[in-house]
């Protein structure tokens, strides 16, 4: 649970902060996630995506880390 405190009446820096906090916990992610009914092998073949996709960012980084 987040929790924000208006100080001085500043809305908008509580608004900044508690903007940050919800992204830094990961709230709006899980709520998209838990909006619908997900089948085990969707879940696995998005596992399985997301995994390429960091191996192949990985890929790309060393590359041009290494000149190759």
């Amino acid at each position: 649970m987040v929790k924000i405190t208006v100080r001085n009446g500043n809305v908008e820096q509580a608004l900044r902060v508690m903007k940050k906090k919800v992204a830094k916990e990961g709230l709006v992610g899980e709520n998209k996630k838990r909006e619908r009914y997900i089948k085990p092998t969707e879940v696995r073949k998005e596992k399985f995506k997301e995994a390429v996709r960091r191996r192949k960012k990985e890929d790309y980084k060393r590359k041009i880390f290494f000149g190759s």
